[in-house]
């Protein structure tokens, strides 16, 4: 069976530093940090009093006010997304067959602010289990795709991936094979995270997973950097267009690029820890390369994980320079959660979409924030630090790794 080509039709981005995917872009291009003191909840007993929130978001000028209480954050900013990225990929919904049109949508949480709050009520309460009807709708990591399909009336596949960190690149690949093996002509992608939440910073906290440089948020998220100390949280969605290469150029539609390939695997090794020599790591980007067809040589850009904790950060760079071997120095290497911070289950998706656009605009955007050397990791590498790079991208590699030894990566290709 001959597989399908699939390409990308449609961006959608709603991003700390950024409410659309054209101000994202600007945003990481010019070195922009989304982090900033939490205003949802009042941070005086929390370790970390620092996110990156969403800025001037509000889900009504968007949504209609009924709807959007009936919605968790996360889905509200799926929601969001996905119609940016619908209306970019300029889908005629009145011509297309919906019965070939799918969602599949990351989340690694889910509506994780709707179950805090309505167990802090019951346990404020007088002991009734009195519980808003929505409870449950709203909390459901896969009520996003759920919403995102009721409101066009896509009838294709329609579910939640959940990975952890990697659950956005998850549902790509996933998306990936259906329209490959010619499931459906259109797909829905991404994924969308909302944990910036007291049960969020706690839970992270109690982890020691987060950076803690309060008296410096814009400048805590560092990867690479010797003096990094934890990741900074994140929210927000980002949605991308998947669509069979033929029905793309039926319709005339703009590409911004191939989707080539994918690949997963497992460290099976820490709940949370990485394999420190990167074994996973490594295994997913073979497996990824394999997939695609496209040798470790043909790679000119990763976007890594690069989340700025201690381990992960040199456990990824070893994993790239033992896959990549010599060619691993001509590769240009970043992390845009230096500027984002970690979106969870939807890192992949804006993590992707800035691969593509690295690959539309020939830029690649900077890792913020360094500053000190890291004598674990290899200095050959080309590492993009605190200035973006400009350069003809060809291939993009996005790297994604999830609590549970989780891992995925994605390869997107300049259309011939």
């Amino acid at each position: 069976m001959e597989l399908k080509r699939v390409v990308v039709t449609g961006l959608g981005a709603l991003t700390p530093i950024g409410n659309t995917k054209d101000e994202y872009w600007d945003g990481l291009v010019n070195g922009k940090s989304g982090a900033a003191p939490i205003t949802y909840f009042d941070t005086e007993k929390f370790k970390t009093k620092f996110a990156c929130e969403l800025k001037n978001f509000n889900a009504t000028d968007f949504l209609d006010r009924k709807e959007a209480r009936k919605m968790d954050r996360f889905a509200q900013y799926a929601m969001v997304a996905s119609d940016e990225a619908i209306l970019d990929a300029k889908l005629n919904l009145d011509e297309i067959n919906k019965l070939r049109v799918g969602v599949i949508w990351g989340a690694g949480i889910g509506g994780l602010e709707t179950f805090q709050n309505e167990v802090l009520n019951f346990a404020q309460g007088d002991g009734t289990p009195r519980f808003n009807p929505f409870f449950i709708p709203k909390m459901i990591a896969d009520i996003a795709p759920g919403n995102i399909s009721i409101k066009h009336g896509f009838m294709g596949p329609n579910y939640t991936t959940v990975s952890a960190c990697a659950s956005s690149a998850n549902s790509m690949i996933d998306a990936l094979n259906y329209i490959r093996l010619g499931h459906c002509d259109v797909i829905v992608t991404g994924g969308s995270e909302a944990a910036v939440t007291i049960a969020g910073m706690g839970g992270f906290n109690a982890m020691h997973a987060l950076s803690t440089r309060n008296e410096s948020p814009e400048t805590a998220s560092r990867p690479f950097d010797a003096t990094r100390d934890g990741f900074v949280l994140g929210e927000g969605a980002g949605a991308i267009i998947l669509e069979d290469y033929e029905h793309a150029k039926a319709r005339g539609a703009k590409i911004y690029a191939e989707v080539v390939g994918g690949g997963m695997s497992s460290d099976a090794h820490h709940m949370t820890a990485p394999h420190p020599e990167g074994i996973g790591v490594m295994a997913v980007m073979r497996n990824c390369l394999e997939n695609a067809g496209i040798s470790p040589s043909e790679v000119d850009h990763i976007n890594t994980h690069g989340t700025s904790t201690p381990l992960g950060d040199v456990a990824e760079l070893k994993a790239i320079s033992e896959v990549f071997g010599e060619h691993a120095k001509n590769i240009s290497i970043n992390s845009t959660k230096s500027m984002t911070g970690h979106l969870l289950g939807a890192a992949g998706a804006i993590e992707s979409i800035a691969s593509i656009l690295a690959i539309e605009h020939g830029i690649i955007p900077p890792t913020i924030n360094h500053s000190a050397v890291d004598e674990n990791i290899d200095p050959s590498l080309n590492l993009i630090l605190n200035k973006a790079q400009k350069r003809e991208v060809k291939v993009a590699m996005s790297n994604t790794f999830g609590f549970g030894g989780h891992n995925a990566c994605v390869l997107f290709k300049k259309l011939d």
